[in-house]
């Protein structure tokens, strides 16, 4: 079995609990088993060393903000392939590109707000699942 992260972002978190169980059963039903998950508010610290890969972009410091705006739900999945099975069950990171039935087409509104995050490969996963799950 292959462990990944996934994030809900503040915007689903602050819409309530129904798009919360949603996103969750839709990722459920693909098979995949949490065997860790937490609501919480993460600090700029945090953020900026979770995006570190991203420091020095335009959308660096945007992106912390928005992250660090709100509560986010952190969910440490598994399943067999899972960053790739995740990646395909999540959508394009532009919602607009997503495909039909995506998690990000049917929750995601902008490219910033688009829902949820998914490690993007099994280096980042690891990285990922150290720095919010230790």
């Amino acid at each position: 079995m292959q462990q990944t992260y996934f994030m809900i972002k503040p915007e689903i978190v602050a819409a309530g609990e129904q798009k919360i169980g949603e996103i969750l059963a839709i990722v459920n039903r693909a098979g995949f088993r949490i065997t860790a998950l937490s609501m919480r508010q993460l600090d700029r610290a945090t953020v900026e060393n979770f995006y570190g890969e991203h420091e020095g972009k335009p959308f660096f410091a945007d992106l912390c903000d928005y992250i660090v705006g709100g509560p986010v739900v952190a969910i440490r999945l598994e399943r067999e392939n899972a960053v790739a099975a995740l990646r395909e069950l999540i959508g394009a990171t532009n919602p607009a590109d997503a495909a039909i039935g995506t998690i990000r087409d049917l929750f995601g509104a902008s490219l910033q707000n688009n829902a949820v995050h998914a490690s993007a490969n099994t280096e980042d996963a690891a990285r990922e699942l150290g720095i919010l799950f230790g």
